[in-house]
């Protein structure tokens, strides 16, 4: 063992040593086996922080349960499929000058090697290497005879069986339906393939029909309700417009909107042709008709209308709506004659028509007010919208004036009233993203009516009563993320599964489409299984329909499955006990990011092929990581790539780090500071070790133990306890906190109280506790305490709590010594004396009799101050202290009642000598506080010229200061 810490000589180290060995290459066998996955890397990059966070959580989770004795297995492979790898090739193969330099600079690709991949399958070939040894060098416990990339033959084999499977159960439908497309790549774009606006949805507006001498101007809503308040309508005169012939169902109407919107209505299901260019200024100051009640409204200028949102033409609701009240406000003194506009814009009456409580007639008025919001411009504009809207659609009730609506609550009059405007004709659905979305290739999204695409039935009400099923079963960590899967499934509809380019698989029944790759990761965790078998040697014609009905669902006999594939007997058996012994999946660990659609999809492709014996076990949810506060991204920057943090500070650093920073759902937020904290926290423990090991230091647990020594065996036992409590429920930083933080200094105090019996022993279990955290170091130490070669700590016995060594007194002896140090120390700090003398005085016999029995009490359950008060007085050598009990009583029954669990569970059998306890510690408070201590008891105090000893309490010794 090297005297310094040397990270990058003892990782190469071990993990040669292991990929020698093999010891994460599992077989079935007898033990309970643990199958752990997380997300496959998508190769359109090098990987980053977050992967790094989610990967090394999914080994710390694959390593405790291996030193816990389960078989486990921890597969990886590599996603390829989609678009965002061929809009890649495209870029570097046209020399894109962001790319180039973000792929050069921040992903740390030689420019050389750069320009050569500029084709799809370059770009695999290139970063399945490069991952794979980024992964190898943090030394994730990797089994990687089963690696594969999603288009590998086999692989696609694979994926041509479940969809015909899925097609068989009528899973996958034929039609026309909403969805992500990008007019570039002319394919429907799910979340990997979108560079902004991931987050985004598609929603249902209702276009209202209003109308002007032939001519429909059509606006865009999500409150259809408000039609019947509007007083105006909003027209940018800075924007283009352009008048339509549009057709649908056979009925042609003529519109007018925004260039932008022209262009999207022409991905919906509507025929539509451009006529020609309309002066905007002709669309101010006409009078359109509300289709709904028949009134006449004017068209106003306002800047404040994007043309790419919508139609273009807005509709104006300033009863209800905060920015139409200060944009119709803001033009009450403005001349508008150039725009034929002579009417005085004060005589438009505001239409109050909903209910609600907390305002009065006009709530856009009220809010404008209640905020102070000065004008349109104004960012508490926003705010006031919201309020408003949050309001009116929780507790807002249509008023008279609406007709045959009135009294129908606003949360539920939407589809009511839309499905009524589509059947007089007077108006339509129209859908638009909640946000903008831009494809990965740069092109900005539209929503698309696709007719004759693909789509997964998500939207199956017995589909999702499966999932909901499946999910009821599992466990879900942290659990209260539960609802929002719940809640995804509750909102999920149909998904396009298949497109006309990028790289995949093509759909077996419909060659003509490949299918996209949210749809073919979803059960490729059994794949894992199977191709350890199938990378030996099998070709993709053998692997028939019929292997993976055996194999994976137990369908057919074996001879038949034989004779389908021309594989022998014996190899089937093996792949389809390998099957039967590793799934279902123990745990899948993942990003939040993924929650919405792998994990989803995951759950749901599950209970549509497997029976309810191969359904996913658990799910776990992770955060996202940023770069020193900036949000990462793969094709911009910022980027830590894993193997720049790896290079820079070493394995075992970057993943205590990482581990360390953030708790599970949080976000963390990777600073060069805290990672330079982490290396000297790590230094620092290759040092200690060293100092334990050099000493020849041996067990000593077993021998005779000081009082200090069986504190610091008890105060092992409880961290090794909340180490493996925090790593049930995956909480690495409350793990590391600790195994690792905490437990350091309680070894560095024993250290310096003198404790040397244990070090061995505590060094042996602390190696042992860290090494799925740090494995590498922990190896380093292990060795060098003298365990055989090929004797790894990755296979040692996890410590599990043994309540043997725990010992109540012996860490509220040590919490007695450690308190009153701090306290005569704040004492001083305050005082700032420097005391020639320290004078400790001990609880009295009463006090300490009082506490005990109220802890019994307590265990009891019938603690209250009235009894404690008169059990105590029911003893005639406490009926001297009459007037002192029911004071101290009063404080302490608040101080025990409010006890945590596992405090009070050290103290139920109190039982320390408190006086011989700090007697026999005050050479070490002496040396700490550079003066004599003297200790007596309260009861009969020797040296008491302040009186001080009245304050003496159980734990809390009363303190004298002699200057």
């Amino acid at each position: 063992m090297e005297q310094d810490y040397d990270p990058q000589g003892i990782e190469v180290k071990w993990q040669s040593l292991w990929n020698e060995s093999r010891i994460f290459e599992p077989e079935p066998d007898e033990r309970e086996k643990y199958f752990i996955t997380i997300p496959y890397p998508y190769l359109n990059g090098n990987l980053h922080a977050g992967h790094t966070r989610t990967f090394t959580i999914g080994d710390v989770l694959a390593r405790h349960r291996r030193m816990l004795g389960y078989n486990v297995l921890y597969p990886m492979g590599f996603h390829v499929t989609g678009t965002p790898i061929v809009g890649l090739a495209e870029l570097i193969a046209n020399r894109d000058p962001q790319t180039m330099d973000v792929y050069s600079r921040l992903h740390g690709i030689p420019e050389n090697i750069l320009h050569t991949l500029d084709t799809p399958e370059k770009i695999v070939d290139y970063f399945k290497v490069e991952a794979e040894i980024a992964m190898r060098s943090i030394g994730y416990s990797i089994d990687w005879r089963r690696k594969f990339t999603t288009t590998d033959p086999t692989y696609k084999k694979f994926i041509e069986w479940k969809f015909n499977l899925l097609h068989e159960k009528g899973l996958i439908v034929k039609g026309a339906h909403p969805v992500k497309w990008c007019p570039h790549d002319k394919n429907p774009v799910e979340d990997h393939d979108i560079l902004h606006g991931e987050e985004a949805t598609i929603v249902d507006f209702t276009l209202v029909k209003f109308e002007h001498d032939g001519m429909i101007l059509p606006c865009a809503t999500l409150r259809p309700e408000t039609i019947f308040g509007v007083t105006n309508l909003w027209v940018n005169p800075d924007i283009e417009h352009v008048k339509l012939r549009v057709s649908k169902d056979g009925k042609e109407e003529f519109w007018v909107v925004s260039k932008e919107a022209y262009n999207k209505l022409t991905y919906t299901d509507r025929d539509v042709e451009l006529i020609g260019n309309v002066p905007s200024e002709s669309l101010i100051g006409i009078k359109a008709r509300n289709p709904l009640t028949g009134k006449e409204v004017i068209t106003l200028p306002a800047s404040f209308v994007k043309g790419g949102n919508g139609s273009g033409i807005v509709m104006s609701v300033p009863a209800h709506a905060p920015y139409d009240y200060l944009a119709l406000r803001d033009l009450y003194d403005k001349d508008l004659t150039e725009y034929g506009v002579k009417e005085n814009l004060r005589d438009i009456g505001f239409i109050s028509l909903i209910e609600v409580k907390d305002f009065g007639e006009y709530p856009a008025f009220d809010a404008v007010t209640q905020l102070g919001v000065t004008d349109q411009k104004d960012p508490k504009a926003e705010e006031a919208t919201k309020l408003v809207y949050r309001r009116e659609f929780h507790g807002g009730v249509l008023k008279e004036n609406t007709g045959k609506y009135a009294g129908i609550a606003v949360s539920k009059i939407k589809d009511v009233l839309t499905r009524d405007l589509l059947e007089q004709g007077i108006g339509e659905v129209f859908y638009e993203f909640s946000e903008p979305v831009v494809c990965r290739c740069g092109t900005p999204c539209v929503v698309n009516m696709v007719k004759g695409q693909w789509f997964l039935n998500y939207s199956s009400p017995q589909w999702k009563d499966k999932v909901y099923s499946c999910l009821e079963k599992m466990e879900i960590i942290p659990e209260e993320i539960r609802v929002e899967f719940n809640n995804k499934v509750d909102w999920l509809k149909d998904k396009a599964c298949a497109r006309k380019k990028g790289l995949g698989t093509k759909l077996p029944f419909d060659k003509e489409w490949l299918i996209e790759s949210l749809g073919d990761s979803t059960i490729y965790m059994s794949y894992y299984i199977t191709n350890k078998f199938f990378s030996q040697g099998i070709s993709p014609e053998q692997l028939t329909p019929k292997l993976f009905d055996y194999v994976l669902l137990g369908k057919g006999t074996l001879q038949e499955t034989a004779i389908d594939t021309g594989l022998n007997e014996q190899l089937i058996a093996r792949m389809k006990a390998d099957l039967d012994y590793w799934y279902p999946v123990d745990l899948r660990s993942s990003g939040k990011d993924l929650v919405p659609n792998h994990l989803l999809f995951f759950l749901f492709h599950h209970v549509a092929i497997f029976e309810e014996d191969k359904w996913p076990r658990a799910l776990a949810v992770n955060g996202f990581v940023s770069l020193e506060g900036q949000k990462m991204s793969k094709s911009k920057g910022p980027i830590l790539t894993m193997t720049e943090a790896v290079t820079t500070y070493g394995a075992d650093i970057t993943r205590m780090y990482i581990l360390s920073s953030a708790e599970q759902t949080q976000d963390a937020d990777w600073r060069n500071a805290g990672v330079e904290s982490a290396k000297k926290q790590v230094e620092r423990f290759y040092k200690l070790a060293t100092e334990i090991i050099v000493s020849g230091a041996r067990s000593g647990s077993e021998g005779e133990l000081k009082l200090i020594d069986r504190w610091m065996l008890s105060r092992l036992q409880q961290f090794v306890r909340e180490t493996n409590n925090n790593m049930t429920s995956i909480r690495t930083r409350g793990a590391l906190q600790s195994a690792f933080f905490l437990l350091y200094n309680d070894v560095k105090w024993y250290q310096k109280r003198g404790g040397i019996a244990v070090l061995y022993d505590v060094l042996d279990t602390w190696v042992r506790l860290m090494a799925p955290f740090t494995p590498h170091i922990c190896e380093e130490i292990w060795s060098a305490m003298g365990h055989q070669e090929g004797d790894f700590i990755s296979l040692a016995p996890y410590p599990i709590f043994c309540p043997r060594f725990v010992d109540h007194d012996a860490e509220l002896a040590e919490e007695l010594v450690c308190n009153t140090l701090s306290d005569i120390e704040e004492i001083i700090k305050v005082t700032k004396i420097t005391p020639q003398k320290v004078v400790l005085y001990t609880s009295p016999g009463w006090k300490t009799k009082a506490f005990k029995l109220a802890i019994d009490m307590l265990r009891e359950g019938e603690l209250n101050p009235g009894k404690l008060i008169k059990a105590l007085m029911a003893e005639p050598e406490n009926r001297a202290y009459g007037k002192e009990i029911p004071k101290y009583v009063q404080k302490l029954v608040p101080d025990i009642t409010s006890m945590k669990t596992e405090r009070f569970e050290m103290l139920h059998e109190f039982n320390l000598d408190e006086k011989n306890i700090l007697q026999e510690n005050c050479d070490c408070l002496a040396n700490e506080l550079g003066c004599p201590i003297e200790v007596y008891s309260a009861d009969s105090p020797e040296f008491d010229p302040e009186n001080k000893s009245k304050f003496a309490a159980p734990l809390r010794p009363a303190i004298y200061l002699e200057q």
